[in-house]
């Protein structure tokens, strides 16, 4: 890693900008108004100690932020450190800086997603924000959105195919003297190009042997892999892992025949996969809107005094229902410092669990009339009175630390019910001390 100096802003930079944007621009906003946003040190361990001197990591991160912000490419970014002078400006380089080839951005990119670092980026982010006053949470509103595998969607004959395709490329690398002998004679003719550019029959039952011809080659290749002539590392390569799972997904044998199965004999969609080449993606349905990816927690500040700001990103399997992230979005925002004094959610998120007091830091619901939203409150000082109003339906702190019952005249049966639909809503109090349930486990080989 080659740190980036002090961070100081050149004086002929900072002369020649002033001169050129008399009214300012976004990066050179954000450097007046934020200073320098990250540190090489915050991502010194993301970087080998011997080797070809890196790019200054810090000054890497904000130009990603610009560069997600400007909604430009890679080397439309690389181009901007090179030619712009307010991103110079913002990273603090000399006019004559040439700036870094366009490759070191995704290298950059890998490096954070390798070591799970990106929450690093938003903290430096919002660490620069609190420290002049911009971060306020005491109200947050956190919701749920789909993210879209970067896999094409493929249709049934497409994705056993491709997996078969892609099964067969793995064994060809890591045993091709093996995968000659046990190979059919026209399994090249069949998956040496991939399905998109094959033709499929247009007629249902042709079609249909078609499927069942993939299904009996991709099951004769698995007999293979798991006979006792074959190499036992072959069996852990993650392209058969993922044929494995695709055929028990898919294929079932009756009477010794290979058939395909029916969807009622089906796994469960949560471990069903969509696509051969992303393992984690599945589909998912939210309202009227269905999607094969995953789902993302987005918590964003809601003063009317200070701008809006995304606090957290939680991101699940597009099968995990949003109340269990309920839970562990209160333990992220608590860790970093940020749980809101109210956090407003959608009915999607409320549970029993969550209307239970076992302990202190859990306080019991009551339902509104109509409130505007679903809102979850964290507990109270000791000592605090203890109030509901019945125009907000928000319960007081002190009394559920007590364990009292709610006051009289509130509702005791909770009544939740969506955001989007303007129903009634709840409030209950932000419990930071459980974890949401993981994801259930992949198919077992055997069904």
């Amino acid at each position: 890693m080659r740190p980036g100096g002090d961070g100081e802003i050149p004086a002929e930079t900072a002369r020649i900008a002033q001169a050129a944007f008399p009214k300012g621009s976004l990066a050179i906003r954000v450097r007046d108004e934020l200073g320098p946003l990250f540190r090489d040190e915050e991502f010194a361990d993301l970087f080998p100690v011997r080797g070809k001197p890196a790019w200054s990591p810090g000054r890497l991160a904000l130009v990603s932020v610009l560069q997600f912000v400007e909604g430009l490419t890679d080397r439309q970014a690389a181009e901007a450190v090179r030619a712009r002078i307010d991103w110079k400006y913002a990273l603090g380089l000399e006019l004559v800086d040439p700036g870094f080839d366009f490759s070191v951005l995704s290298e950059f990119r890998d490096r954070l997603a390798g070591a799970d670092a990106g929450r690093r980026v938003l903290d430096g982010i919002l660490a620069a924000a609190r420290e002049k006053g911009l971060l306020k949470t005491g109200r947050a509103r956190t919701d749920s959105t789909r993210v879209l595998s970067a896999a094409r969607d493929l249709s049934w004959l497409e994705m056993v195919a491709e997996t078969l395709r892609a099964a067969l490329n793995a064994l060809a690398q890591a045993a091709p003297e093996w995968l000659s002998r046990v190979a059919e004679p026209d399994w090249f003719k069949h998956y040496a190009t991939t399905a998109e550019t094959s033709r499929f029959p247009k007629s249902r039952t042709k079609r249909d042997e078609v499927g069942l011809r993939i299904g009996r080659d991709g099951t004769r290749l698995l007999e293979a892999v798991w006979s006792s002539q074959a190499p036992e590392d072959l069996r852990t390569l993650e392209a058969v892992q993922t044929l494995r799972q695709m055929w028990v997904q898919h294929f079932h044998q009756v009477d010794g025949e290979v058939r395909r199965r029916d969807p009622k004999d089906r796994p469960p969609g949560a471990t069903c996969l969509v696509t051969p080449y992303d393992r984690e993606a599945r589909n998912s349905v939210k309202r009227d809107t269905t999607w094969a990816g995953y789902k993302v927690h987005l918590t964003e500040t809601c003063e009317a005094d200070a701008p809006n700001l995304i606090t957290n990103v939680a991101t699940t399997l597009a099968t995990v229902p949003d109340v269990s992230m309920t839970e562990t979005v209160h333990t992220q925002l608590a860790d970093a410092g940020r749980l809101p004094g109210e956090h407003l959610v959608d009915a999607g998120y409320i549970d029993a669990h969550l209307w239970s007091a076992p302990d202190a830091n859990t306080a019991s619901p009551s339902p509104a009339p109509r409130p505007p939203a679903s809102v979850l409150k964290r507990p109270a000082r000791a000592g605090s009175p203890a109030t509901t109003s019945p125009s907000t339906g928000r319960l007081s702190k002190s009394r559920a630390q007590e364990g009292g019952p709610p006051a009289a005249g509130t509702p005791t049966t909770p009544n939740p019910a969506s955001l989007s639909s303007g129903s009634a809503s709840t409030a209950v109090t932000a419990s930071p001390a459980r974890s949401a349930s993981s994801a259930p486990p992949p198919p077992s080989a055997d069904g």
